[in-house]
């Protein structure tokens, strides 16, 4: 199968070249050259890249301090958005040579699937204009020079959107979305739009029109490992597992070192389970801190940005530079935001930690209870208070998000009708079977599934018996939350997700609707409650995959919520992917260090 990935011609208009996304040859050998651009830089060793991209010494060759640059680069690819803004400050490396490392590793984990469009030469410009401000000394920003991905679902003037649906293939936005705004406003460089379920609907980002995500972490050291196949007949391509979703493609573009970091949406864990899989962090925040102006809708009540990053502190940069109001979106707060550096967390005695017991929700597998057990221990040791909580209405939140989803989705697929934008049919009987061939062209089953269901429980005879009482109970999910922060507690600790990452294969065999009411039921309540909620990822699961928490805290206390999330990161230190063809790569520059592993 191909895979579409459009670059930006010279004319402004994009060009689409079709990228295989199965190349001949077992997956051992196809994957080798994906796996030998990536230079292992563990954790902690910032000081070893620092050493190998030095200036030039007396004496050395201009083509030789390019090439130590270049090698410092795809160094650089594996550290934090404020080392590498170290780096770019000091003349480590450039943003053209940042931005071209990353475009070029790109193409080479092209069978991952997690872009749709990468806008490259729109990119490389964006990093010339960016290496300009700093030759003058006159950077915008910590994230100046620095290469982001988008999802598509968020409109990028310029750039196709399409929500990885029939339905907007070929749309190009007049207009970027506010948070798209804010990024290249500050010099970030945007890389590409990223691959998700049609229109954001689904867990696995494997329901697009562009074919599934495939998750890096299926080609680490430490999932070979301990994958060991059914036969030895078995199929090596059957043995990738999904990124969840929807965000999948920015889980794993974030994950496989393409870009430092990336846009999500999150409107029932969309951020948050992919992340959790994919072993980043997945940021939520509350509900009206960023602006939603040019996301496409899904649930307008509960639809957020979201953020994906390697790491707790980076997520909080992203955040102090996108939140805040936006006069083009009325739900925003109206005061300024002030971006903040996470303090350390020293003083425990005043800390609250809530382990909501409705959270041990059928499913739950073994080893995540077992580390959620170990994590709440973690806490109390520090000297933190830990104690049992309970959100009643949680048994009902899934059934109330479903009807609630449903019917906001069925009311903002209408807009798309074949008379303004996006594809329109051939059909030229009448409008109305204009209108009905459009829609049934454009959407996929799972789409139009839940336009039915919602038209359903929208229906005069059904409002009230569906949709006002699920508002009711949402209320009531909401107030339960708020009765627990009440009582004097500062942050829930509860899993993300309810297993590590399902093979494709399995994953396939269940129906769009049932795997997200599964995969969903950890994350949604608090969209529903519009409270902030953080992945953090943990450990590895026995068959070597990433297992995340998920820290949920007040309304607008992000502060709080990312420093209490930071410590635990420290004290987790969730281990570094592992290619093993990169070890021997790089082994005579780079050592390996083994990471703590917290099981």
């Amino acid at each position: 199968m191909g895979v579409g990935i459009k670059t930006r011609s010279g004319s402004g208009r994009v060009a689409t070249a079709r990228l295989s996304a199965q190349p001949g040859g077992p997956r051992s050998q196809w994957a080798a050259a994906f796996l030998a651009a990536l230079p292992i830089v563990p954790r902690g060793v910032a000081a070893r890249w620092r050493r190998a991209a030095a200036a030039p010494g007396e004496g050395e060759g201009r083509s030789a301090g390019v090439r130590r640059r270049r090698r410092a680069g795809g160094a650089m690819l594996r550290t934090s958005l404020r080392q590498v803004s170290a780096a770019l400050k000091d003349g480590r490396v450039t943003p053209t040579e940042l931005c071209q490392r990353c475009l070029a590793l790109i193409k080479t984990t092209k069978f991952l699937n997690a872009y749709i469009t990468v806008a490259e030469e729109t990119a490389l410009k964006q990093a010339e204009e960016s290496e300009k401000r700093y030759k003058r000394g006159q950077p915008l920003g910590i994230l100046d020079g620095i290469p982001i991905a988008v999802k598509d679902n968020f409109n990028t003037a310029g750039i196709e959107t399409t929500c990885a649906s029939n339905m907007l293939k070929g749309y190009i936005s007049p207009y970027n979305a506010t948070v798209v705004q804010k990024l290249l406003d500050q010099g970030a460089v945007l890389l590409g739009k990223t691959n998700l379920d049609e229109f954001a609907m689904g867990s696995g980002s494997t329901d697009g029109v562009f074919g599934p995500v495939r998750n890096p972490w299926s080609y680490s050291k430490q999932y070979k490992d301990k994958s060991v196949p059914k036969s030895h007949s078995e199929d090596e391509e059957s043995n990738w597992v999904i990124t969840g979703g929807s965000s999948g493609g920015s889980a794993a573009a974030v994950s496989s070192f393409t870009c430092f970091a990336a846009l999500g949406s999150d409107t029932g864990g969309s951020t948050r389970n992919p992340a959790a899989h994919c072993g980043v962090v997945g940021l939520k925040p509350t509900y009206g801190l960023i602006s939603r102006h040019g996301l496409i809708p899904l649930v307008n009540s509960m639809d957020v940005p979201g953020i994906l990053t390697r790491c707790v502190d980076d997520a909080a940069v992203l955040l102090g530079s996108l939140a805040g109001h936006d006069p083009k979106d009325s739900t925003t707060i109206q005061d300024d935001f002030k971006p903040f550096e996470i303090p350390n967390l020293t003083d425990f005695s005043k800390l609250s930690i809530g382990i909501p017991k409705e959270y041990h929700a059928p499913g739950l597998s073994s080893e995540i209870l077992a580390l959620w057990s170990k994590a709440a221990d973690l806490f109390k040791n520090a000297g933190a208070k830990v104690v049992e909580v309970s959100l009643p209405h949680t048994r009902y939140s899934i059934v109330c998000y479903h009807v609630l989803c449903t019917a906001e989705v069925a009311s903002n697929m209408a807009r798309f009708d074949g008379l303004e934008y996006g594809h329109r049919s051939d059909m030229k009987d009448s409008t109305e079977s204009m209108y009905a061939a459009t829609r049934r062209e454009g959407f996929n089953d799972v789409v139009r599934g839940r336009i039915l269901s919602g038209n359903y429980f929208l229906l005069k005879q059904n409002y009230e018996k569906y949709f006002v009482k699920a508002q009711k109970v949402r209320r009531l999910i909401a107030n339960d939350f708020v009765k627990v922060f009440r009582s004097g507690v500062d942050i829930l600790l509860t899993p993300t997700t309810l297993s590590d990452a399902a093979l494709y294969t399995e994953f396939i065999q269940e129906d769009n609707r049932t795997r997200s009411a599964q995969d969903d039921i950890l994350t949604q309540a608090a969209n529903m409650a519009g409270l902030p909620a953080i992945n953090v990822p943990t450990a590895l699961s026995e068959r070597g995959l990433p297992v995340g928490l998920q820290f949920i805290g007040r309304s607008f206390q992000e502060k709080q919520l990312l420093t209490v999330a930071k410590w635990f990161e420290k004290q987790v230190q969730f281990p570094v992917i592992q290619l093993e063809e990169v070890k021997r790569h790089d082994s005579g520059v780079f050592q390996h260090k083994k990471s703590a592993s917290f099981s």
